[in-house]
């Protein structure tokens, strides 16, 4: 699938960093928006629905962050999921295994595509963007 914006919702700047660096080796061409925590994401992706205007199709979402972790975010995004008439994919990034929580990870697997564990590699950004 081809990816054009991307979403990284992640209060670590090195990831934030490591992830436009991986993109730039790899010759990856996507808009990216960075957001330190799931409250303001959630904000950003609704003023783009009250707009009609939404052009995200690629979330890599933390799960450990401040104000609105990633479990919250997913609860609130299926709550306005309804309303976004393009597929938007979301994958799982997560600095441990362990806030990987299998359970979780099932309530949600209408909504998410996969998970990986930190740091990203070369190898993820693949799997993610060229297959």
């Amino acid at each position: 699938m081809k990816f054009n914006n991307l979403l990284v919702v992640d209060d670590d700047k090195v990831h934030h960093f490591i992830i436009k660096k991986l993109l730039e080796k790899n010759d990856i061409q996507v808009n990216m928006s960075f957001f330190e925590n799931g409250h303001d994401a959630l904000h950003h992706l609704k003023s783009k629905l009250k707009k009609k205007s939404n052009s995200t199709d690629l979330i890599l979402l933390d799960i450990n962050m401040p104000v609105l972790d990633g479990w919250q975010f997913l609860e609130e995004f299926k709550e306005i999921q309804k309303d976004i008439s393009s597929e938007i994919i979301i994958y799982v990034v997560s600095s441990s295994d362990s806030s990987i929580n299998e359970d979780r990870i099932e309530e949600f697997k209408d909504v998410i595509e996969n998970y990986f564990v930190k740091p990203m590699t070369s190898e993820m950004i693949k799997t993610i963007f060229l297959t």
